[in-house]
């Protein structure tokens, strides 16, 4: 039965379909003791339908289906298209299927119905662009606790849309969560490059305002969104486009974050938007997770979902495909992944942990660097390795069977390398196009148009490729180890060194990508 018609049924069926659900959890142990916390209470998630959000939302559901309500936040004109969003975005995608199983179709249908409010709004706008006066009263007198996971994650964002959704979207959150009468917590979801390039080991340690990164005279936020907006008035005075008015905001972007020490809008505006939250809170307990590169499902709800091609999946990807011919990175240094059921466990877990501590404001690396590590050069080996099993088949539906790639670690390296195997050959190719257009020009136009594309994504990425920093996760680890002297059960949830990372690459994490990403 499809997700709209159960809505339409009566009020005695969903009250049947909810009781049937309850029942199945009450008598299972699935249910483990970290989750009870939130059993008749009232959830804002913010992101609901992003990666790291679907996933949360679905853990909620299916551990503690007593919880009394939750709100998801997700951009949308009306409740109607929030509605619908999260139907196609979020219930009906693959991630839901043990739930669907554990209690069927109608059950689910029945329990979001009764459990999940959908709300249309935008977190760059004042109460998160929530319109609906009385869903805003019921919110505010509703809500417990308050997890933002809501992001644009895009390193060369436009300013404007980065500042308006990371730095603003966080202080808009806390402003709406300091109107909730019941509120017990906000957990702000960031990102641990928050740090920069800084390397060797980098601590849990909250921003102070305005503070930067290369010592220079402190950020002004409130000074940061002036600029932007005087940029957009003179570019309207201008009659720039659309096209120029992006590409000047970007540009604009990529500026002020140098200028102070980060390497991208995207860091830059996450750590603003931090400074924020530990700014403003007063009493409010604020816990903030910093997760590192955020990879496919490691056991829950099942091994190996995973929505998108993400951080080093791209050459994972590639290289199966046979078009990775070279890449920019140090294959010595660590490639900090977390799988995305790990994180959701941590918010979890310390969100139960916080909750009662008035005033707190607690950092959580959610990171692998520092306790098990996986460096750059047994990822490529074991993709290797996988595609040599199992290759990808072309178009023609023949084995793929790529070619070794080159590694460099220097951008002066990688520049010399690419001038001498794809510049110079665009420029003979460029000749042959003036000589003879009608056989090489859009060759020429083609070959060149990608060869700018891929440099620009390599000077974007390149921070991270060549970062040398290890994030310790010890109030994680000082977590874990106290929740395990209580004998909480299913603690593997976010326990890293239980990850032996060659398996997890070979046997879940790559075959989740041909599975749910390339559709193979």
């Amino acid at each position: 039965m499809c997700y709209s018609a159960v809505i339409k049924h009566s009020q005695q069926t969903k009250t049947l379909h909810f009781f049937v659900v309850k029942l199945v959890f009450e008598f299972s142990t699935m249910e483990p003791n970290r989750v009870r916390f939130v059993e008749n209470k009232t959830l804002l998630v913010t992101g609901a339908s992003g990666f790291l959000g679907k996933v949360f939302v679905e853990r909620i559901l299916r551990l503690q289906p007593n919880v009394k309500r939750l709100y998801l936040l997700v951009r949308a004109t009306d409740k109607k298209s929030a509605e619908q969003r999260l139907h196609s975005e979020v219930f009906e995608k693959d991630l839901f299927r043990v739930l669907r199983k554990n209690i069927g179709d109608e059950s689910l249908n029945a329990l979001i119905s009764e459990k999940v409010v959908p709300v249309p709004g935008d977190i760059s706008l004042n109460n998160m662009g929530v319109s609906d006066s009385n869903l805003l009263q019921d919110m505010m007198q509703e809500i417990n606790f308050v997890f933002h996971a809501a992001a644009t994650t895009r390193f060369d964002e436009r300013y404007d849309v980065a500042l308006g959704i990371n730095t603003f979207g966080a202080l808009n959150v806390l402003n709406f969560a300091k109107k909730c009468v019941n509120l017990q917590l906000l957990l702000h979801v960031s990102t641990a490059y928050v740090c920069g390039e800084r390397s060797g080991v980098i601590q849990e340690k909250p921003f102070a305002m305005g503070e930067t990164l290369n010592g220079k005279t402190k950020v002004d936020i409130n000074t940061e969104m002036n600029l932007v907006e005087q940029k957009l008035k003179t570019l309207v005075e201008q009659g720039c486009s659309e096209e120029e008015t992006k590409h000047a905001m970007k540009d604009l972007g990529m500026k002020r974050a140098k200028l102070y020490g980060w390497p991208d809008p995207y860091v830059f505006t996450k750590a603003m938007g931090e400074m924020f939250l530990g700014e403003y809170r007063k009493n409010i307990p604020i816990v903030i997770i910093r997760p590192t590169m955020i990879t496919s499902t490691f056991l829950d709800p099942f091994p190996g979902w995973i929505e998108g091609v993400r951080t080093v999946d791209s050459v994972v990807v590639a290289y199966g495909k046979g078009v990775l011919k070279c890449f920019l990175v140090d294959q010595t240094v660590a490639c900090d992944i977390i799988p995305v059921d790990m994180v959701a466990n941590a918010m979890i877990v310390t969100a139960a942990e916080h909750f009662h501590d008035s005033g707190s404001h607690t950092v959580y690396h959610v990171a692998s660097s520092y306790q098990n590590p996986i460096v750059y050069k047994q990822i490529y080996e074991v993709s290797v390795r996988y595609f040599m099993e199992s290759p990808l088949l072309s178009r023609s539906g023949m084995p793929i069977v790529p070619k070794a790639t080159v590694f460099l670690s220097t951008m002066a390296m990688f520049r010399l390398y690419t001038s001498l195997n794809f510049k110079l050959p665009l420029q003979v190719l460029k000749l042959l196009s003036i000589t003879f257009p009608s056989q090489f020009g859009n060759k020429y136009e083609r070959h060149n148009r990608k060869f700018k594309m891929a440099m620009r994504l390599v000077k974007i990425y390149e921070p991270y490729l060549l970062f040398k920093g290890v994030f310790e996760d010890r109030n994680l680890e000082t977590l874990r180890i106290k929740n395990e002297a209580k004998e909480m059960q299913d603690l593997s949830g976010f326990n890293l060194k239980c990850i032996d990372w060659e398996d997890y690459f070979m046997n879940t994490h790559i075959p989740g990508l041909v599975t749910h990403v390339l559709n193979k």
